[in-house]
């Protein structure tokens, strides 16, 4: 078992030494090979050659210096000297030499990307030089959006693809919008193999609009919806975010749609809710009319917004809520429901207040008999109302002494003294009532059973 194993891996050996001898370069050829060794000035590629091919590092490098590739990466490259020791590629044909028709419709052919210069800004796009030859970019092929200043891009140089060659070489027709769509999307391939719902990312805000805001993931585009951008109300996404800002969101969905990947993004998610102002249950509140819902009014609270329901806003029977509570108009609703959405009532205000006054009312009785509990609640009524407190009422006078009482006990009003009454005479006992006179003799009620005969 070992032998054929052994004869199996020198056959292929075989196989792959006779492949990569048979392989010829040629100048313009696109080739692709895997990252073998990474040097100070060139990074080494297996093309399947005879020889190791190389690309200059910089080419390589971004914007900070920092390569962009690693050990057994697969890279796509032009051949620009197939005659050298070690053959030289480029990732973008045209750098640094000229170029011929034949190389030109290689990379057409191929799919490979050519660097120009723009030489001019002229009416409708950008004129290049492409190592001698003249090409046209339309300014709707110079970005993936839309480009409003094309006198920026005069003297710098641009990675294009060959879109038409005309007239022999003469009349060339490129586009760099197309080349960042492709690389556009070999970078949303990598992320989407790595992404998954809930991971947390910072992007860059690359445009907004009325429903949000797109951030560049680093290749990839994302969303955030103007409802995730916080927890609170946003009237417009700029608001919030602004074009250029660097953002913290969280990815809500991947989905495969019929342009290409779709992410969906939150920034509230990663935000913490502010329960300063967050509403307790029964709490009366002014609220403003926001906007209007088939099922009801969204109003505007200092604790938040929420939702009034039809059947809460105390309307007669067909009434239109849009025409009775237009946007703009205030009203006092009482808080019925708290957590993530708040929900409020115009018909519960009364109730609250029954509650509250209830609660008022017996809280001030003091264990009082009824007197009390009436004159508590004709407080709570005067304070509802503003009525002044009413005046106190003038205390009783004592009653006069009576006649048995003797005359220390009679208060001294005059400090004046007075002689001594003179003692009373006795008086005589009343005479017993008089019994009461004898009813006629034809006025007596008969004995009962006796039935009285008329004369």
């Amino acid at each position: 078992m070992a032998q054929d194993d052994f004869a199996s891996m020198f056959n292929s050996s075989s196989a792959a030494g006779k492949s990569r001898a048979g392989l010829r370069l040629k100048q313009g050829d696109v080739v692709e090979g895997t990252v073998i060794q990474i040097g100070a000035e060139a990074v080494f590629l297996d093309v399947g050659a005879p020889t190791d091919a190389c690309i200059d590092r910089g080419e390589l490098e971004d914007a900070k210096g920092n390569l962009r590739v690693q050990m057994g990466d697969r890279l796509k490259a032009t051949v620009v000297d197939a005659e050298a020791d070690v053959p030289r590629l480029a990732l973008a044909l045209g750098r640094g030499g000229s170029i011929d028709t034949t190389q030109l419709q290689s990379a057409f052919e191929a799919k490979a990307p050519v660097v120009g210069k723009v030489s001019k800004a002229v009416k409708g796009g950008l004129e290049l030089d492409l190592g001698g030859a003249r090409a046209f970019c339309p300014a709707s092929q110079i970005e993936v959006g839309h480009t409003a200043d094309l006198e920026s891009f005069v003297g710098t140089e641009l990675e294009v693809l060959v879109l038409e060659i005309k007239e022999g070489g003469r009349n060339v027709i490129v586009s760099r919008r197309a080349l960042l769509e492709s690389r556009q999307q070999e970078v949303a391939a990598q992320m989407a193999a790595t992404l998954s719902p809930g991971s947390d990312l910072e992007g860059i805000v690359r445009a907004t609009n009325k429903h949000g805001a797109i951030v560049d993931l680093g290749g990839l585009d994302g969303f955030v919806h103007v409802s995730e951008l916080s927890h609170k109300r946003v009237g417009s996404p700029e608001d919030v975010v602004g074009i250029g800002d660097r953002i913290s969101v969280r990815v809500i969905s991947i989905e495969q749609g019929e342009k290409g990947l779709r992410v969906r993004l939150s920034m509230k998610a990663l935000m913490e809710r502010d329960t300063s102002n967050s509403a307790a249950a029964d709490e009366v509140l002014e609220a403003s009319v926001v906007k209007h819902t088939g099922g009801g009014v969204i109003v505007s609270t200092s604790r938040g917004e929420g939702m009034v329901p039809a059947s809460e806003l105390g309307l007669a029977p067909g009434a239109d809520h849009r025409r009775t509570f237009p946007v703009g108009k205030t009203m006092t609703v009482v808080v019925v429901k708290t957590g993530d959405r708040l929900r409020f009532s115009v018909t519960g205000v009364a109730r609250v207040e029954e509650r509250k006054n209830y609660r008022e009312f017996g809280g001030g009785r003091g264990g009082g008999g009824s007197g009390n509990s009436l004159g508590s609640l004709g407080d709570v009524f005067r304070k509802k109302l503003g009525l002044p407190e009413p005046e106190p009422e003038p205390e009783p006078e004592p009653a006069p002494p009576a006649a048995s009482a003797t005359a220390s006990a009679t208060p001294q009003t005059n400090p004046e003294p007075r002689p001594a009454p003179p003692p009373a005479a006795p008086q005589p006992k009343p005479a017993p009532a008089a019994a009461p006179a004898a009813a006629p003799e034809s006025r007596r009620e008969p004995p009962p059973g006796v039935v009285r005969r008329k004369r």
